[in-house]
């Protein structure tokens, strides 16, 4: 078991208790119990304590640690119970079964729903639709029995008062393909009657608290339950410890849900709601003495007619027959001729209550079968689809002592009988096949065999039901009272009945009216006092007539013998008690035929609060419930047994010649070695597939060598498991590190082809490659192509330049100054034409003054000793007072001038070429200029008088500017 409950906890299992005493059992499930351990194990029997709070033990993550683990590998658990049953099922084809057992209150339901939920959470893994669906329905459909089928009683806020046994069917691959439920005994007499603190089935109040106004007034209700008189004991309570508004609320859209995803249709639910809303009208309907003739001619009406039209037009019925089966019977003459007798107030009353209590017993069955008819699996062929296994769920009512106890308590407490009869004997039996199977000597236990009082109740003629039925089918008048002196008569020197006529100093029963069986678990005094018509369960033809002519389809289909025709002749019907014992041995085989599964659920409290645990109510449950008888059972010859591979996969450690893997001939023989270094090989017996071990000491001792080598052992697999981790992560890093190596060559090589293959024709003129596409480089690439990139751009300005004559590279270098200057700043920069550079000395550009000019040059060549001219131009020169005259430019290697055109070309400014610090221009059109020199003030002056007109000048002069300034 995994270590992850410690001493502190107590024991896990109780088998590997010291002692097998009752004290020492109730010591440990009172110290399991105060952990929070509601879980223990005896054996492969679970036994459960209701904690009265939600604990975090569930959910997907719970049904992971759990899923594919053996029983003893996680602390005690349902799931782990559920996963025992579900593997059997699966791996070794077997039909299991769980059966749920415990008085009322000690948690049954609530373990039924868990294991239904782990069967539903680790099928399916591949979501097949089909099979989606039947799960869907196993899970609602307990949410949907629980409302008509559970109530409030003082024992159990959401008790079960009908019995039910769920066979859910799966496929050779483990998958839910369908499902079946019995159901046992509803205690329909709750519809009349509650005890007080207790309250009529939750269904009831659903409806009235949860539906809408509009559907109340629809089917003619109030939303107060105090109204009815079959709701009004519990309108106060309410079935959770949550409001009775809410929780009846969110119940009823709960159940409402859970129909829809059954598969109820609309219509269906409608019917059912109608059902219920006609027995709580059903239900005040009183009768009165009257004087009157006609139809009432016996002296019995109807207090509040009104109700009456309220039933017929929720049972879809004409009127007037509901009032007429309410008020009258028709029997058969013998000679086949009809009589109609009307009731006194008395037996009116009688037939409407037998009548409220049928039609809520119809449809609490219709409820059942319809969701049967949607579960059963649907096209199954075992030729093709292989033989399906089953798991059955046993979640049926518990061990009952009421204050006052009746037929129904007598049912169930029988029930509770046959189960401890079927436990007892299947454990004794499967220990005994275990022991005969492994050649182990089997050694008796004592233990009480309640066979003796299974036979008090269905013994054939003289047993109670035997004579229940007796006095039903008798003529004359048989009441209670007699009933009661034939069991005196037949019973009186049974060890386990008494009454008081048999005891008369027993002042704790009455006479006339009360007997006491001596049940295993304790014993309970029931009241004869309407035994024989709740075991007749008679109901006059009348009713079922008028049921079954009903306009409404679902009603009609619940009264099939409705149809019966009043003067035909039937046998008589079997009783319900007769019903219900042989629905009792038909279940009990059925559970003798599967593997069974156990859990013991026992009841902290009769407060139901959590945290408390009282001892003597705990303890009267653990010895009725024969837990003790168990243990000892387990622990007879010995406590313990497994497998020889599991032994020792989980005590191989602890020896040397096991540790890892031993080289011995068997498994048997490894395990033998292992024992005599311990020393204990005379506390053990070998079976032949099994070790079986006689005291729990000896498991204490191996779990203690085990626990002192585990820290060691797991240091050690981390030590080794982080070495192969670290030479993992270096192989694995020279491996990418190779691979990333080689990718970065192959992809080199790639790009380097492919520029080889693009770059072919680049030298072919005129282009050299202009128009190729460099290809993406891989990053490692991409300083060496930008690099390549500049060569190429390098080498073919170069190819370009080369074919230029001399007498044009001066002005090529001035446009390539020029594109570096303004490229992107100006769109138009003169590129596109020649430039002439002197514009002054040219006839074309300056006709009339082109010889002044070149007088004018010629004098300050002479003077200042300039080598060439770079510009010269006619421009406009703008002032500080914004005053515009003409004038021209010359811009010699050596100066600037300013000249004066008007009186032949004077010289009036000239600067430094060194001065001058930069230019300005725009970005539009224009030809303005802004020549800065350093120390002067800025020359502003715009080029105009140009050949032709509007020809753009300004690029070329700062082309020439720069060029010279970079040369």
């Amino acid at each position: 078991m995994e270590d992850e409950e410690g001493p502190e906890c107590g024991k896990p299992d109780f088998v590997l208790l010291d002692q097998v005493t009752m004290e020492d059992f109730m010591r440990n499930l009172q110290l399991r119990f105060e952990k929070g351990r509601i879980y223990t194990y005896i054996g492969e029997v679970l036994v459960s304590v209701n904690p009265y709070q939600e604990l975090p033990l569930y959910g997907p993550e719970a049904i992971a640690r759990y899923q594919g683990r053996e029983l003893y590998e996680r602390p005690p658990h349902l799931y782990a119970v559920a996963n025992a049953t579900y593997k059997a099922m699966k791996h070794r084809s077997r039909d299991t079964c769980i059966v749920i057992s415990g008085e009322s209150g000690a948690g049954k339901t609530e373990a039924s729903k868990h294991i239904m939920q782990y069967i539903a959470a680790v099928t399916n893994p591949s979501q097949r639709a089909e099979v989606e669906r039947v799960k869907d329905v196993l899970l609602k459909s307990t949410c949907v029995l629980e409302a008509f089928g559970n109530a409030r009683t003082n024992r159990n806020h959401n008790s079960s008062r009908f019995g039910k046994y769920m066979d859910i069917n799966f496929d050779f691959k483990g998958d839910p393909i369908g499902g079946h439920i019995h159901s046992y005994l509803l205690e329909k007499s709750r519809v009349l009657k509650q005890h007080v603190g207790e309250r009529n089935f939750h269904a009831f109040y659903q409806l009235l608290r949860g539906s809408e106004d509009k559907q109340l007034h629809k089917l003619h209700l109030e939303r107060n339950p105090a109204v009815y008189n079959f709701t009004r004991q519990g309108a106060g309570l309410n079935m959770t410890v949550h409001s009775a508004l809410d929780s009846d609320e969110q119940s009823h859209q709960a159940v409402t849900e859970a129909m829809r995803v059954i598969g109820f249709s609309p219509e269906e639910v409608e019917s059912v709601h109608r059902i219920l809303a006609a027995i709580l009208h059903l239900g005040n309907i009183e009768f009165v003495e009257t004087e009157e003739g006609g139809l009432q001619k016996e002296g019995v009406a109807v207090a509040e007619e009104t109700l009456v039209d309220h039933v017929a037009e929720l049972t879809a019925t004409p009127r007037d027959l509901v009032l007429r089966s309410l008020l009258a019977r028709t029997v058969a003459s013998g000679g086949r001729e009809l009589i109609e007798k009307g009731h006194t107030a008395a037996e009116a009353s009688y037939a409407r209550d037998a009548c409220a209590k049928a039609v809520y017993q119809r449809l609490f069955e219709w409820v059942v079968n319809r969701i049967n008819s949607v579960m059963e699996a649907r096209g199954r062929d075992p030729r093709r689809d292989g033989k399906d296994t089953v798991i059955g769920v046993l979640d049926i009512y518990g061990f009952e002592v009421f204050p006052v106890n009746s037929f129904e308590q007598f049912c169930i407490n029988y029930c509770n009988e046959k189960l401890q009869q079927l436990f007892i004997r299947l454990i004794l039996k499967q220990e005994q096949e275990e022991y005969e199977r492994e050649g182990i000597a089997w050694q008796s236990v004592e233990y009480f065999n309640n066979a003796i009082i299974v036979d008090l109740v269905e013994r054939p003629h003289r047993g109670i039901l035997a004579v229940l039925d007796e006095a039903c089918s008798s003529a004359g008048t048989i009441t209670d009272r007699i009933f009661l002196q034939t069991l005196d008569t037949h019973h009186r020197h049974h060890l386990h009945y008494t009454s008081r006529q048999l005891c008369p100093t027993d002042k704790t029963m009455e006479f006339g009216r009360d007997f006491r069986i001596k049940h295993y678990a304790g014993d309970v005094t029931y009241s004869v006092e309407g035994f024989i018509d709740k075991n007749r369960d008679f109901l006059f033809q009348d009713f079922k007539r008028l049921l079954y002519n009903s306009t409404d389809p679902t009603l009609r289909a619940m009264w099939p013998d409705g149809q019966q025709d009043i003067t035909e002749v039937t046998k008589r019907p079997l009783t319900a008690g007769t019903l219900f014992k042989n629905s009792m041995v038909a279940l009990v085989e059925n559970l003798a035929s599967k593997e069974p599964f156990y859990v013991r659920c026992i009841k902290p409290n009769e407060d139901k609060v959590a945290g408390k645990l009282d001892e003597n109510h705990c303890r009267h449950q653990v010895a009725y419930l024969g837990l003790l008888e168990n243990v000892r059972v387990r622990r007879a010859g010995f406590a313990s047994r497994q497998p020889y591979s599991r032994f020792l996969l989980r005590y191989k450690m602890t020896c040397e010649y096991t540790w890892p893997n031993h080289l011995l001939g068997s498994d048997k023989a490894a395990v033998s070695a292992l024992l005599e270094q311990h020393g204990l090989q005379g506390d053990v017996a070998f079976g032949h597939s099994k070790l079986f071990i006689r005291s729990p000491r000896t498991l204490v001792t191996l779990e203690q060598s085990r626990a002192r080598l585990i820290p060691i052992i797991v240091l050690l697999l981390q030590k080794a498991w982080r070495g192969t981790l670290a030479r993992w992560r270096c192989r694995r890093l020279r491996a990418i590190y190779t691979i990333m190596r080689w990718f970065r060559r192959h992809k080199v090589r790639a790009h380097l082809a492919e520029l080889q293959r693009r770059f072919q024709a680049a030298r072919q003129p005129p282009l050299y490659g202009r128009d190729l596409v460099w290809p993406l480089p891989p990053a490692v690439l991409q300083p060496f192509q930008d690099t390549c990139h500049a060569l190429f751009c390098r080498w073919r300005a170069r190819q370009l330049v080369k074919n230029i004559p001399p007498s044009d590279m001066a002005q090529i270098k001035a446009k390539v100054a020029a594109m570096g200057a303004l490229q992107g700043l100006r769109q138009d920069w003169g590129c596109r034409r020649a430039w002439a550079r002197d514009y002054l000395s040219s006839a074309t550009d300056n006709p009339t003054a082109s010889s002044l000019f070149a007088q004018r040059l010629k004098t300050l060549r002479d003077k200042d000793g300039f080598r060439a001219v770079l510009f010269s131009s006619h421009i406009r020169k703008v002032n500080r007072f914004y005053k515009i005259r003409n004038r021209a430019l010359l811009l010699t290697d050596r100066h600037l001038y300013k000249l004066d055109p008007d009186r032949q070309y004077r010289v009036m400014r000239a600067v430094p070429l060194e001065a001058v610090t930069g230019l300005s221009v725009t970005s539009g059109g224009d030809q303005l200029v802004v020549l800065h020199a350093r120390g002067q003030d800025d020359l502003v002056v715009c080029l105009h008088r140009s050949r032709p007109p509007l020809d753009n000048r300004i690029g070329e002069l700062v082309g020439v500017l720069a060029a010279h300034c970079q040369g």
